[in-house]
C-alpha cells in the first residue's frame, strides 16, 4: 500500500458553537450599568425601528394599535407583499409592542425608589479602591521559590515608600538575615525584584533604579552607564560640557545619551503602590425593609423605548416589498431579543444577589463585618446556572447595602486558613482580627507579621503568613516597620 493511499473515516467531535444572538445575551449579561446604557443606545441606532420616548406622558392613545390593512398600490404586483406575510409582520409587531409596554411598565416601577430618572446619574458615581500590588507580586508565582523567600520579598516591597525607593540606610543583607537567607541569595532577590514589571521597585537610591530598567543594549552603552552611575549628580545639573569632558566625547554625544535616560521611570511605585482609585456606579442597591433586603436593579438610566412612528404607520398600511418586509421583520425580532435580553440581565442580578444575601447573612442582617467562605460554584448550584454565568455576573458589578459599597466579587471569599476544630475562616474574618490588633498594638513596637501570626493562633485560626502579609496589604496597612512611631 503505497504512503498515498486515501482513507475515509468517520469521528465524532463534540464542541459549543454559540449562535451571535446567545453571545449578544451574555455580553449584556457581563456589562456594568453604565456600559450597558451606552450598548443600549448603540443597538436602537442600529435598528431604526426603535428610538427613546422622551416624554413619558402618554403622547398618542394609539401608540400601541396595529390595525388590519390591505397594502396601498404603490409598488408592483410582483414586489408586493402577500396578505399572509403582512399578517405575520402585523402579529410580529403587536408581540414586540407588548414587550415594549412591558419592559417600560417594569422599567418605569423601579423608579419609585430612585425619583425622577432622569436627574443626573453621576452623582451616585462612587470611588472604588483597587490594588495593583497583587497582579505586580504575582510575576513571582512561575518562579516556584520557596515560602520564606516570597515572604522576604513581599516584606522588602512592603518597605518601600510611594515611589518605590527603600528608606534611606535601608539594608537588604539584615532583612536576609531575619528570614535565614544568606547574603549572596538575599542580593539575588533583591535584583529579581528590581527586574520585575514595572523595573526599579525596591532601588535603594535613583540611580540604581534607573540603572535596572535599561535594556541589554543601553547596559552595554559605556556612557549610558557612566551617566547614570558615575555622573549622574552632573546629569541631574545638567553639567553636559563637564560630563563630556570627563568620559572624552562630544556633548552631543552626552545630549543623546540624556535622551534615552529621559525616557526611564523615576517614581515606578507610584505604579503599584500608590492607590488607584476608579469611579463606579451601582448595578444594585441592598435595602433593607419590614426586617427583609429587597434588590433594587439601578436601571433608572436605562431609555424607555418605543416602535418609531415612521414604522408604526408603515408596518399599518402595509406598502413596502418584500425585501423592505424582511429587514423589518429582522429589526422586529432584534429589537424583541434586546429587550429580553435586558430583562434577564436584571433577573439574574437579581437572583444573584437573593443568593448572596443568603449565603452571607450575618453580614447583610447582623453587620458582623464578617463574611463566610463563599465561591462562584455554591450560588451557580443554588440558582441552577453555570459558574460562567455567575462569572459575568460579578465582573465589574457593584452593590451599594446599608455598610457601603461594596464590588460583587467582595462578598465571594475564598478560606484563609483552618480553625482548631478544622473549619473553614473567611478572609474577611481575619482582616476583622488583623484590624483589631494593630489598633490596640503597641505603637512603639508594632506588630510584626510573624506576630500576628503567632496571636491568630493563640486564638484558633492557623493561617500562614503570606496571607496575612496578604489581607494586611489589601487593608492598606503599612508594615511594621513603617508604622513605628
Amino acid at each position: 500500500m503505497s504512503a498515498m493511499d486515501q482513507f475515509l473515516s468517520l469521528k465524532q467531535k463534540q464542541e459549543l458553537a454559540l449562535k451571535p444572538k446567545m453571545l449578544q445575551s451574555l455580553k449584556m449579561l457581563a456589562l456594568p450599568i453604565l456600559e450597558l446604557e451606552s450598548y443600549i443606545k448603540q443597538e436602537l441606532v442600529n435598528n431604526p425601528l426603535l428610538e427613546l420616548r422622551e416624554e413619558k406622558d402618554e403622547e398618542d392613545i394609539d401608540e400601541g394599535s396595529f390595525e388590519q390593512s390591505t397594502p396601498e398600490s404603490n409598488t408592483t404586483l410582483e414586489e408586493a407583499v402577500e396578505p399572509e406575510n403582512h399578517c405575520e409582520t402585523l402579529s410580529e409587531a403587536r408581540e414586540l409592542t407588548e414587550i415594549l409596554d412591558n419592559w417600560n411598565d417594569y422599567h418605569s416601577g423601579y423608579e419609585t425608589w430612585h425619583g425622577d430618572s432622569e436627574t443626573d446619574h453621576t452623582e451616585s458615581l462612587v470611588r472604588y479602591e483597587e490594588n495593583a500590588k497583587d497582579k505586580y507580586l504575582e510575576q513571582l508565582y512561575p518562579l516556584n521559590l520557596p515560602d520564606y523567600e516570597i515572604d522576604f520579598v513581599t516584606d522588602l516591597i512592603d518597605s518601600c515608600d510611594i515611589y518605590g525607593f527603600l528608606p534611606k540606610g535601608f539594608s537588604v543583607l539584615n532583612m536576609g538575615r531575619k528570614y535565614r537567607i544568606r547574603a549572596e541569595r538575599a542580593e539575588e532577590l533583591h535584583q529579581l525584584v528590581l527586574n520585575l514589571s514595572p523595573q526599579g521597585i525596591s532601588a535603594r537610591d535613583l540611580s540604581e533604579c534607573l540603572m535596572s530598567q535599561l535594556t541589554d543594549e543601553q547596559k552595554q552603552n559605556r556612557i549610558i552607564c557612566s551617566m547614570v552611575e558615575d555622573q549622574f549628580d552632573n546629569l541631574i545639573h545638567r553639567r553636559y560640557q563637564k560630563i563630556a569632558s570627563a568620559l572624552g566625547v562630544s556633548e552631543d554625544t552626552i545630549l543623546a545619551a540624556k535622551e534615552q535616560i529621559a525616557k526611564l521611570d523615576p517614581k515606578p511605585g507610584l505604579r503599584i503602590l500608590a492607590s488607584s482609585a476608579s469611579y463606579v456606579f451601582p448595578d444594585v442597591t441592598l435595602k433593607f425593609i419590614d426586617g427583609e433586603y429587597v434588590v433594587i436593579i439601578n436601571d433608572q438610566i436605562t431609555p424607555n423605548i418605543i416602535i418609531s412612528p415612521r414604522y408604526r404607520k408603515m408596518i399599518n398600511r402595509g406598502y413596502f416589498d418584500k425585501e423592505t418586509m424582511q429587514f423589518v421583520r429582522e429589526r422586529i425580532n432584534s429589537a424583541k431579543f434586546l429587550i429580553k435580553s435586558i430583562f434577564m440581565r436584571m433577573r439574574t442580578l437579581e437572583r444573584v444577589s437573593l443568593s448572596i444575601i443568603k449565603y452571607q447573612h450575618d453580614f447583610f442582617y447582623f453587620g458582623s463585618g464578617q463574611m463566610q467562605p463563599l465561591t462562584y460554584s455554591v450560588i451557580a448550584q443554588d440558582l441552577g446556572v453555570s459558574e460562567s454565568t455567575i462569572s459575568r455576573v460579578v465582573k465589574h458589578k457593584y452593590a451599594e447595602t446599608p455598610y457601603g459599597i461594596f464590588a460583587f466579587k467582595d462578598f465571594f471569599t475564598s478560606t484563609a486558613g483552618m480553625d482548631d476544630d478544622y473549619q473553614s475562616i473567611s478572609r474577611q474574618r481575619v482582616k476583622s482580627k488583623i484590624i483589631r490588633m494593630i489598633e490596640l498594638e503597641n505603637k512603639k513596637k508594632p506588630l510584626s507579621d510573624q506576630e500576628l501570626v503567632d496571636n491568630l493562633k493563640t486564638e484558633g485560626l492557623n493561617i500562614s503568613r503570606r496571607i496575612i502579609t496578604k489581607y494586611r496589604d489589601e487593608l492598606g496597612i503599612l508594615n511594621s516597620h513603617l508604622r513605628r512611631l
